[in-house]
């Protein structure tokens, strides 16, 4: 038998073309300089994610923080399809599967943190590497959306066809199983 909330999704749109997905999961760490931090950052969200880290730049300079520009303070790792679903119910099990109602933007993409990697199933403590926070940035699309975004025969579009917030908050609670909460509250077990 098919599951309620499965078929809920499912009759919410009616037309195929309406229905969202998981377009891609980005989940970075900044380190805010370079050298062997960010070469442990890089450890450390490969170990999370399994994938190859890239290694971002800054893009001005920032006198109060001591970077410049082209200057390496980030990595980042960015997935996608059922690596991407993984990553995202990993991610969420430290907040115990709750999201903020504010992280969810009015296009369709919602955003957390996690203020240490060693709170994810699956990951071990190394003394070596230390303990790090990361983001995790998910972008939810209809199908059609690259259209926007090609090379060739780039288009705009409509209004409707963007995501609102009630509906991301809809898919994230349907097909992830995330409770969309207003205040965290923290709970003692």
């Amino acid at each position: 038998m098919a599951n309620p909330e499965e078929s809920d999704f499912k009759t919410k749109w009616k037309h195929p073309m309406q229905m969202p997905f998981i377009d891609k999961v980005v989940v970075n760490i900044g380190v805010g300089q370079a050298g062997e931090e960010l070469v442990k950052a890089s450890k450390v969200l490969e170990d999370l994610t399994g994938t190859q880290p890239v290694i971002l730049k800054a893009k001005k300079n920032v006198k109060e923080w001591g970077v410049r520009k082209t200057q390496s303070i980030a990595t980042k790792v960015t997935l996608r399809g059922d690596v991407a679903l993984d990553i995202i119910k990993r991610t969420l099990v430290p907040t115990d599967n709750r999201i903020l109602a504010r992280a969810f933007d009015n296009r369709g993409s919602v955003s957390w943190g996690v203020d240490e990697h060693i709170k994810v199933p699956g990951v071990k403590y190394d003394p070596e590497l230390g303990i790090f926070g990361f983001n995790v940035s998910v972008r939810l699309v209809r199908p059609g959306f690259r259209i926007r975004s090609r090379k060739k025969f780039r288009r705009k579009i409509g209004r409707n066809h963007y995501l609102t917030k009630a509906e991301a908050q809809f898919f994230m609670q349907t097909v992830v199983g995330a409770e969309v909460v207003e205040k965290m509250e923290e709970r003692y077990y």
